[in-house]
This record gives C-alpha cells, structure tokens and sequence, in this order.
C-alpha cells in the first residue's frame, strides 16, 4: 500500500509538510510507524527543518549516516546555508549514482534547479516512478521557465490517478495562478481550505505557506483587503524562510496599494533579514535597477537652447 495514500500512515505527516505546517511535522510522533516508513518521515522531519531555516541543526544531528537518502538531505541542508559548491558536489555525486532514490531525486534535483542547472534537474526528476513530490518539482520548474502549457500537462496527467491528493490540488492551483481567470478561485478555494482547516498533523494554527497563497488568489481577485489581512496573519505568525515569503509578498500588496512607506519598510526589512537579500524578488529589482542604470548611461540629457 502507497503510505501517502489515503489509507497510508504518512499522510498526516505528508499532508502537514505541504501545508507548510513544519512545526507539527517536525514533532509527529513516529513510534508507532512502520520500520518501512520511518525513514521517509525523518527525512520529511529534516526537511521541515531546513524550511524552517534550521539547516545547521540538520546537519549537527547525530542519527545521520552516509546513506544516500541522509546524504541528499545534507546536500540541501549546506545549499540553504549557502555553502553551494560542496553541496553541489555532492549532488552531482548523487545524480551520477543514485539515481533511481526517489529521495535523491528529489532534493538534488531542489539544489540543481537552484543552481540554475534545469535541463540536469529536469533529466533526474523524470526518472521518479508515480511521485507526486517529483511530479510538483517538475511543475514549478516549468513555471518558472515560463512553459505553463508544460507544467499544465504535469498536472493534468497526475489527475487522473491521484485524483484526491492535497498535493496534486495545490500544483494544480499554482498552475492555475498563472493561467489566471477562472482558475484564480479555483486555486483560492484550495488554499483558503487549507488555512482554515487546521492540519491534520494536529496543529491548530492555520499553516503560513497556505495563508500566503490564500492572500496571493486573494491579490489576483483583486481583494487586496482581504490580501492584506490574510498576509498581516501570516507575518505575525511566520518564522524563516516563510516569513521571507510573507515579507516579499507584503511587499508587493503595499506596492500595489499605494502605501509608499510601509513597501519601502517591508523591503528594508527583507534586505536586513538573514538570507533575505537573495530572495528572489530583491535579486531581480536589483539586476532590473541595474539594467536600467546601464542603459540611461548611454544617454545625455539635452537641454532645449
């Protein structure tokens, strides 16, 4: 039986990783696991640390060892702590020689993407055989090549057999965040649902990731009010690389409403926090501001006689 499957014992665990619900992932209580699905939850554990922002925890703990499983998930706990090249090393070591670990393919295939090595990502997640993590990966890195007509397809075909997966419903709704229109409720009934419905890994606080996509179906509805409260809940609430996240995203609502000085506060705020100057968003003003001060150089202002 497929463990994260309706029926299977990692679904809680599962389910409450993908709703960004990493403090109760990282406290599941495992003893009462299978010893087949042990392993799959300690790495969903480790990996709810890394999103936590605690990768240097990961990699001080003690239980674990050289398999390739443990090994990938150092790879990408030494990645987010910006130490790329020995973690790319070792991915690529991986990719070479593990590449039928659905683990492997899952994480290295994160630290390729990341390093902007797409093709080698792409090439090594195919290789999955039914996952559903695989298959989301895939999705958001035809995304982010701007293939929606691709990442549709992904989905598409996982519908068919995984019809009820939270998993499937949430790569559908970022698909459906791009294509816009009808698809924009759509994708805020499946992220309202999860942050209102608290996760089934029993924590009782709505889940930060869910809330912001909420707020992002929210944006694209044009209910920047309710955007507003949604991030607002989000902020007060979120920790690590989530709080980058519900920053960035505040950010952007401030713009777009008009509040001057609060989106230059929120943008100061992401520059001072942490690892928040290589967020996305920051890193392409920049290269954008750039651009633009390059190409008004090549340019004098003539003054009319």
């Amino acid at each position: 039986m497929d463990p994260f499957s309706a029926e299977g014992e990692l679904l809680n665990i599962h389910n409450g990783f993908h709703q960004g619900d990493y403090t109760s992932v990282i406290s599941f209580d495992t003893s009462s696991l299978s010893s087949s699905n042990k392993l799959p939850a300690r790495i969903l554990q480790l990996r709810a640390q890394i999103a936590s922002g605690n990768s240097k925890a990961v990699l001080s703990s003690k239980d674990l060892g050289d398999t390739p499983d443990y090994t990938a998930v150092k790879a990408l706990a030494k990645y987010s702590l910006g130490n790329r090249a020995e973690a790319v090393k070792e991915a690529e070591k991986l990719a070479q020689t593990q590449q039928e670990n659905a683990t492997v393919q899952l994480l290295v295939g994160t630290v390729l993407q990341a390093e902007g090595r797409t093709e080698e990502a792409l090439e090594l997640l195919s290789k999955h055989q039914g996952s559903l993590e695989a298959i989301a990966l895939i999705t958001q890195i035809h995304l982010q090549q701007n293939r929606s007509d691709l990442a549709l397809k992904e989905v598409t075909a996982a519908r068919k057999w995984a019809q009820d997966s939270l998993l499937v419903n949430i790569a559908e709704s970022w698909v459906g965040l791009r294509l816009g229109g009808e698809r924009y409720q759509s994708a805020f009934y499946v992220f309202e649902e999860m942050a209102t419905a608290p996760s089934s890994t029993s924590s009782s606080t709505p889940a930060i990731k869910s809330l912001i996509g909420q707020a992002i179906c929210e944006l694209h509805l044009g209910r920047l009010p309710e955007a507003e409260a949604a991030l607002q809940q989000a902020l007060k609430d979120s920790e690590g690389a989530c709080s980058l996240e519900a920053m960035a995203n505040s950010l952007v609502l401030a713009t777009i409403m008009g509040k001057a000085n609060e989106a230059e506060e929120l943008r100061a705020g992401l520059e001072r926090e942490g690892k928040g100057r290589e967020h996305p968003m920051l890193v392409d003003l920049r290269e954008k501001g750039e651009a633009f001060d390059s190409a008004a150089a090549k340019y004098s202002a003539k003054v009319a006689g």
